[in-house]
């Protein structure tokens, strides 16, 4: 009977806790889809797009610095096991992904570079396959070939494809660190817990140096433009989608992907992240009138449906 009775209490919280692990996921693709957008205001008055990454993880680690230094007061240092975790999550989730897909855009067509960077749920498949011993139920490879499908439709490969060999690997390499990005956003059992906000503080700071590190010594350019943009059909001060990305596509997405992986882990909380190129999509109808074609609104659907195959079998 107590063990009955418990088991009734406790799956309402696991339910409402899993539920609010994907509102918690979908928003973070939302604001890291919206990054695009904003972006692409930026690139038209002449940024370049080192230069708008710079600004958008060294803003926003400088807007989470205070919030962060008073969090440590109360919890203390970290201690070395936390601060290599934080180190590793700045190096590979933050700037490692960064400069890969950089790079491979130098080869590549920007489509083709998202697409091998968004292989990283299906290698995080197989890192948990490799992990645990234990074969992936059916469903959850029905859901990753849906959602990669879906993804190549949503990128619209169909014009402009180049593939050239080095710019395959720098793809595959930020397919690599995005997985990073979620084993290390997961809680481990083996090393005590890194607040979701120190993690993406630390994580920034260190992305924020490697980018401004390789922008200065000129392997990816840096410049940067102050003068008024169009979004949304109004012309607008640049500061406008600069503290956009800052504030919304910087820190709240980096801490809001975070907490979802540890509410959804890193396999389930991957896929729903590919909701994100969605979002880029449809906000690119909003803030830029770019219109979809009718493939890339059924490679929406496609996405979302291996979302669902996946999360259900999860």
């Amino acid at each position: 009977m107590t063990s009955a009775t418990t088991e009734v209490v406790q799956t309402p919280t696991h339910r409402s806790g899993y539920g609010a692990g994907l509102v918690i996921a979908v928003l973070s693709a939302l604001a890291f889809g919206l990054s695009g957008s904003l972006a692409r205001s930026l690139l038209n008055i002449g940024w370049s797009p080192a230069a708008i990454v710079s600004m958008r993880i060294g803003g926003a680690f400088v807007v989470l610095l205070v919030p962060s230094l008073i969090l440590l007061r109360r919890l203390g240092r970290p201690t070395s096991a936390q601060g290599t975790r934080m180190l590793l999550y700045g190096a590979i989730a933050v700037g490692g992904a960064q400069l890969c897909y950089f790079s491979a855009v130098q080869y590549l067509s920007i489509g083709v570079a998202l697409l091998l960077e968004y292989l990283a749920p299906v290698l995080l498949i197989g890192w948990h396959w490799m992990r645990s011993r234990q074969r992936p139920a059916l469903p959850i490879f029905v859901g990753a070939g849906l959602s990669l499908v879906g993804l190549a439709l949503v990128l619209d490969l169909s014009s402009g494809v180049r593939i050239n060999p080095v710019g395959v690997l720098w793809g595959l390499g930020a397919a690599v660190c995005l997985c990073g990005y979620f084993i290390l956003s997961e809680e481990q059992h083996a090393t005590p817990s890194v607040h979701p906000l120190l993690l993406t503080t630390a994580g920034l700071g260190v992305g924020g140096l490697m980018v401004l590190a390789i922008g200065a010594s000129g392997l990816l350019p840096l410049a940067a433009v102050a003068t008024s943009t169009e979004l949304a059909g109004a012309q607008l001060s640049w500061l406008v989608p600069a503290l956009t990305l800052i504030l919304v596509s910087g820190a709240f997405s980096y801490i809001s992907g975070i907490v979802a992986v540890r509410r959804l882990g890193s396999s389930l909380a991957s896929f729903v992240s590919l909701s994100e190129v969605i979002f880029a999509v449809v906000l690119a109808v909003i803030l830029l009138d770019q219109q979809p074609s009718l493939t890339q609104v059924l490679g929406g659907a496609l996405v979302l449906a291996g979302i669902v195959v996946v999360q259900r079998r999860s």
